[in-house]
């Protein structure tokens, strides 16, 4: 059987709890008014039917089918969960039990979308959004409506974007919510991020910098003055670093401040401030409060325009270690990126110490993961197959990963110390350094890509594109 013949639609696979679907060994199959059929692995099927049929206030049929088969259904529709095997009920406190299951499942973002039939709710699982429930057009508005009420946002405005927080609290759990609503054709869009106050687990050792690119790094933190920027796209980890960075940093010597939106991670000894644009605390607001607090470090949560990028620069020439994150594609193209920004290049010269790009990758399931031969056709165009790379390993999807191919995701980085040369390429504005790079075997983005790939750890469509970016 290919996966996708083991994929089960969504109204079906919210009949039970991933729970239910474990611990009974069971597959929604088909239903029909009353009726519902699954198909089990079970030796006992009429006892397990009479069981199903007052546990779901439903006629059930069983359909016999193979382990391996129901052991497939399983693995890739669902995913167990630490909560009780109560049943997925909107009237039930839905929301409460959504959000448990997502966190149960290590999902980052829950995602509530309207259209003319229904709405849909899709998690977002290492990095890609699967959908796992469906909603009905009539109970929608009352689930946006309790979201809105928890989050402090205003419930009558429905034409307005509008961004809002949630403190969830579980018995033990207790983490915080961002909420951001959109209106849309047929509704408000709502994404629910879900933020960890645990920041126990976060080593810079197990983030995916290389011997080399920790040392180099370490080395440029250790500095008293300076600013080093991480650059990379939404959801590739840049805040991670940091957060990872600041709590190697986080000494009894040390005022370590934080202006942040929001507040992903609390640290304690770290005076962490959350932005408040609504009263005009922003970036360069915070920044310059900041430099009345005798701070030794300072972490800025991102560059996002000309203010926020020159107050940093000002913060790094007056004795601080600044540390932030910009949206740029290559740790070279962040010095381009703040000189558009009108930072005086003289001064983004003697302050920059470190320049990072950032990209998170899925990894390779070890229990499935099959070699082939590389091809021309597995590359992007005009791409060579690099020297070394005969061979490279494929996702096929296992009850390990959940049929995915892939299990978690590590980081890889491409490093730029602010060399002699580098400061003086930067102070007059010559930005083209490709030859510097080579000389200098600095490992880039695509060559660490590749270096994954002919280990074995990642597959070539997973950085295809990094590959293309050439």
């Amino acid at each position: 059987m290919k996966i996708d013949s083991f994929e089960i639609p969504v109204h079906l696979k919210q009949l039970i709890t991933p729970n239910q679907a474990f611990h009974y060994r069971i597959i929604p199959f088909l239903k029909e008014k009353d009726t519902v059929q699954f198909k089990t692995d079970s030796n006992n099927i009429n006892e397990l039917a009479k069981e199903l049929a007052i546990i779901l206030n439903q006629q059930i049929v069983l359909i016999p089918e193979t382990t391996e088969n129901i052991q497939s259904y399983l693995s890739l529709n669902y995913r167990k969960t630490t909560s009780s095997n109560q049943k997925l009920h909107y009237e039930d406190n839905f929301l409460q039990k959504l959000i448990s299951t997502a966190k149960d499942f290590g999902s980052s973002d829950i995602h509530m979308e309207p259209y003319e039939k229904f709405c849909r709710v899709r998690l977002r699982l290492d990095g890609k959004l699967k959908e796992q429930y469906t909603i009905s057009n009539k109970e929608y508005p009352q689930l946006v409506n309790q979201i809105k009420i928890q989050s402090g946002l205003d419930i009558s405005q429905k034409r307005l974007a509008q961004d809002g927080r949630i403190t969830f609290k579980n018995g033990a759990e207790e983490f915080d919510i961002r909420v951001s609503t959109m209106p849309t054709l047929h509704g408000e869009k709502i994404v629910l991020r879900l933020l960890s106050r645990d920041t126990q687990d976060i080593q810079l050792e197990d983030l995916g910098f290389t011997d080399k690119e920790l040392e180099l790094y370490r080395e440029a933190t250790k500095k008293p003055q300076g600013i080093i920027l991480i650059s990379g796209p939404t959801g590739s980890g840049k805040t991670t670093t940091l957060y990872g960075t600041l709590k190697e940093l986080n000494k009894e010597v040390s005022n370590i401040l934080t202006i942040e939106d929001p507040i992903e991670y609390t640290l304690e000894g770290i005076n962490q401030v959350q932005l408040r644009e609504d009263i005009e605390f922003d970036f360069p607001a915070a920044l310059r409060a900041f430099l009345r607090q005798d701070p030794d470090i300072i972490m800025v949560g991102e560059i996002r325009d000309d203010k926020t990028a020159n107050m940093a620069i000002k913060a790094a020439l007056t004795g601080h270690l600044v540390l932030s994150t910009i949206h740029t594609n290559s740790a070279w193209a962040t010095i381009s990126r703040l000189i558009d920004m009108k930072v005086p290049s003289f001064l983004l010269a003697s302050t920059l110490t470190m320049s990072i790009a950032q990209r998170l990758v899925r990894k390779l399931c070890v229990h499935c993961k099959k070699e082939k031969k590389s091809e021309k056709k597995d590359f992007p165009l005009g791409f060579d197959i690099p020297e070394g790379l005969e061979n490279h390993y494929v996702p096929m999807g296992c009850n390990h990963c959940y049929q995915t191919g892939y299990l978690g995701r590590k980081a890889i980085y491409e490093l730029l110390p602010i060399t002699k040369e580098l400061e003086t390429a930067i102070r007059h504005n010559e930005l083209q350094i490709d030859d510097y790079i080579a000389t200098q075997n600095i490992d880039t983005l695509q060559s660490n890509a590749i270096r994954l790939v002919r280990e074995g750890v990642t597959s070539v469509e997973e950085v295809y594109a990094l590959l293309a970016n050439n």
